[in-house]
């Protein structure tokens, strides 16, 4: 239930800065955006949440691989055309770490280039 916790915390914290949870969840063969938003200005934020609860194996952050975030790039550009039509529209990767335990652990938003 970690997992569930961390991303309701997430999607939580993405809402008080404004945005608009659209999908949580998103899935397609071989890969998974964890929550799809949208800012005021429209652009939308494909996030990936991770939590670690120590630091013993690493940061939330350095559990997030190259791998990984090719299967980001992919799943929201499917997204994108499949959901949106077209594939051009503004958007943004991210990272969401929350390094502690998911309710109370620290929490920070790392974009990625796309």
């Amino acid at each position: 239930m970690k997992g569930a916790d961390a991303e309701q915390r997430a999607a939580d914290h993405l809402q008080g800065l404004g945005r608009r949870i659209l999908v949580r969840n998103y899935r397609i063969p071989g890969g998974e955006i964890d929550i799809v938003s949208q800012d005021g200005a429209g652009t939308l934020y494909f996030t990936e949440v991770r939590q670690r609860r120590q630091a013993r194996f690493g940061s939330a952050l350095e559990s997030v691989t190259s791998r990984k975030l090719a299967l980001m790039q992919r799943a929201a550009l499917t997204y994108l055309v499949r959901e949106r039509g077209r594939d051009d529209l503004p958007c943004r990767l991210e990272v969401l770490t929350i390094d502690g335990l998911a309710g109370q652990g620290a929490l920070n938003i790392v974009p990625i280039d796309f």
